[in-house]
């Protein structure tokens, strides 16, 4: 007895589309900022390091978050089809 559900999509692309254009504005703002601050360059150059680096790590906690919610929608699943199962199985009028 295999059932296969699918997962919904809950964003549009609208969504979508907004945050990734967020992002990219946000990104070129701060580029921008970097650039046109009156500094020298290598002071420049550690701050647009400090940045990439905090994009990375923004990006990589996203990941690991949305990880761990998929495993625990996975293990609720088949705890779920585990107590279905169990519930199909039982005949509360059999005789013991």
């Amino acid at each position: 007895m295999s059932e296969t559900t699918s997962v919904k999509q809950q964003n549009t692309a609208a969504f979508y589309g907004q945050a990734v254009a967020s992002f990219g504005i946000a990104l070129g703002a701060v580029a921008i900022g970097i650039y046109s601050l009156d500094a020298d360059a290598w002071v420049r150059g550690f701050l647009a390091i400090c940045v990439l680096y905090l994009v990375t790590s923004a990006f990589t906690l996203a990941k690991v978050i949305r990880d761990r919610q998929e495993a625990g929608r996975i293990i609720s699943r088949v705890d779920q089809a585990r107590l279905e199962k169990i519930l199909a199985e039982h005949d509360p009028f059999q005789k013991l």
